[in-house]
């Protein structure tokens, strides 16, 4: 199929698309899907970040004097744009990640559904709270005020639905923005910056600046920046801390990586769980932060569940985006080697390989490559394989009879983003609440996939204790407490050693 290369406006600063007058770099965006579908090329210049920060923090005052119902305004206009540009959106993220356009629709549909909940619930998290008597007849008040100029860091895997579910919140609280995507997405983040163009925004209110690392922590460590919104690998935000360690002012949100367990134990529905654990497992070609790497059977079902699991993950259909397959590539060259190399590495580590991942040649020359599953001979909480997020479509399958075990090899990774447990039995479910070290924890449903009503975020390397999602809004506000007195000077109740007089 032939689609049109994507001519690149440059970077989206204080109301406008400004070209380079000069280059620091350069990048190609290639369909991972099509190596001959060149999408678009980016040149970049390192002193935009200034602009962008400076246009952000001109803009942040008279944004944050606005009225809440002001905001509202501006964003249900843009959830509009959203709507009408869902297709072109759709197409676009397929194009840039590889995805299904099943999958590319489901989060071109979520940007305008952000709004609605931001507007519909998140909203009421942040609400002015009197209290009546906080100190004898003084009241006082709970306010929620915004923070300043928010940094959003942008992931591949999800390049629209996972920065706007920082850029919402973080408007409708009265922040502006400066927001730079992933160098593996440019195309879908201009599209973006042009949705957020035709809504009108005040300028200055949201900026967008390509580029690749050094832009990155160029605007991460930048003076004018009071917060940084982050959705990406351990690694980019173990960097993000380091290189923001003297700015301690700054607020943070990490949301990184995981390395997701789902336990299917005796009781559990079978079928159910291979469906879900499939989906959990493959889905976005394994490229989600809550996609599911590890499996724990119970000995009792583990040979019925690992053989079905075996034989329908053989069924699934890989391609091209436009075929709308199951799964479709890895989102680079670089990807596919890792997931290669852990295939080797697994069978090192005393893992038997059931299903080997390779390399995939197809019609379209993309990183296209295999399901694989491996069955773990013995728990190794040392083991590189075990533990390392490869985010890719490889599933670890595990045995035990035990559940406290189980939990302690849910827990062992260093990840805590998000736990399955199948099973009718209540009782294993609470005792998972209570033990499993993970922000998310689902009963007889797959880790993968999360509602935007409720909070999304991890523990351990998977993230720094602010969730996102519903959650988002109260990390992009500070909660300011006042004690308000109406009444006049009682002299008599003057403290001890005080005179006016």
């Amino acid at each position: 199929m032939s689609l049109k290369q994507v001519t690149f406006d440059g970077d989206f600063i204080s109301g406008k698309f400004i070209k380079n007058e000069k280059s620091d770099g350069q990048f190609k965006d290639i369909s991972p899907a099509d190596l001959n579908d060149h999408v678009m090329t980016v040149t970049y210049q390192l002193d935009h970040v200034d602009k962008a920060c400076k246009a952000a923090k001109d803009a942040y005052l008279p944004w944050a004097r606005l009225s809440m119902s002001d905001r509202k305004n501006y964003l249900l206009k843009l959830r509009d744009i959203f709507v009408a540009h869902e297709s072109q959106m759709a197409e676009l993220i397929a194009r840039d990640t590889g995805k299904a356009l099943w999958d590319a629709t489901t989060e071109a549909k979520a940007l305008a559904a952000k709004i609605d909940i931001t507007l519909n619930e998140s909203i009421k998290l942040i609400q002015e709270e009197r209290i009546t008597n906080a100190l004898p007849q003084v009241d006082g008040v709970i306010r929620h005020r915004s923070r300043g100029v928010m940094a959003v860091i942008g992931p591949f895997n999800f390049p629209a639905h996972l920065p706007n579910g920082h850029i919402i919140p973080a408007l409708i609280a009265g922040n502006t923005i400066v927001y730079k995507p992933s160098e593996q997405t440019p195309a879908v983040a201009q599209l973006y910056a042009q949705m957020v163009e035709k809504a009108d925004f005040p300028a200055g209110v949201f900026n967008i600046v390509h580029g690749e690392a050094e832009t990155g922590r160029r605007l991460v460590s930048h003076e004018l920046i009071d917060g940084i919104l982050f959705t990406g690998s351990y690694e980019v935000g173990l960097k993000i801390k380091q290189e923001t360690l003297n700015h301690y002012w700054k607020i943070l949100a990490l949301e990184m990586g995981g390395k997701n367990a789902t336990v299917v134990w005796e009781d559990a529905d079978i079928e159910k769980a291979i469906y879900e654990t499939l989906v959990g497992a493959y889905m976005s070609t394994g490229q989600r932060c809550s996609g599911t790497s590890r499996v724990i059977l119970h000995d009792k079902i583990a040979d019925q569940f690992t053989e079905r699991f075996y034989q329908a993950a053989k069924k699934l259909t890989i391609g091209h985006w436009s075929k709308n397959p199951f799964m479709g590539p890895l989102i680079n060259g670089a990807a596919v080697e890792k997931y290669i190399r852990f295939q080797e590495m697994a069978n090192r580590e005393n893992c038997e390989s059931l299903m080997r991942g390779k390399s995939l040649e197809l019609d379209y020359k993309g990183h296209y490559v295999t399901p694989s599953i491996h069955l773990v001979k013995s728990f190794d909480p040392n083991s590189l394989y075990q533990k390392t997020e490869i985010f890719g479509p490889n599933v670890a399958i595990y045995r035990s009879s035990d559940f406290e075990k189980t939990l302690e090899m849910v827990n062992s990774t260093g990840y805590g983003l998000a736990m399955a447990l199948f099973s009718k039995n209540k009782e294993l479910y609470e005792t998972a609440l209570l033990k499993a070290r993970v922000g998310l924890l689902n009963w007889n449903r797959t880790t993968n996939g999360a509602s935007s009503r409720l909070p999304f975020g991890g523990m351990g390397k998977s993230g720094n204790d602010r969730p996102s999602a519903h959650y988002a809004i109260q990390y992009c506000t500070v909660p300011v407490a006042s004690l308000e007195d109406p009444t006049t000077l009682d002299k008599t109740k003057l403290l001890p050693g005080v005179s006016l007089d």
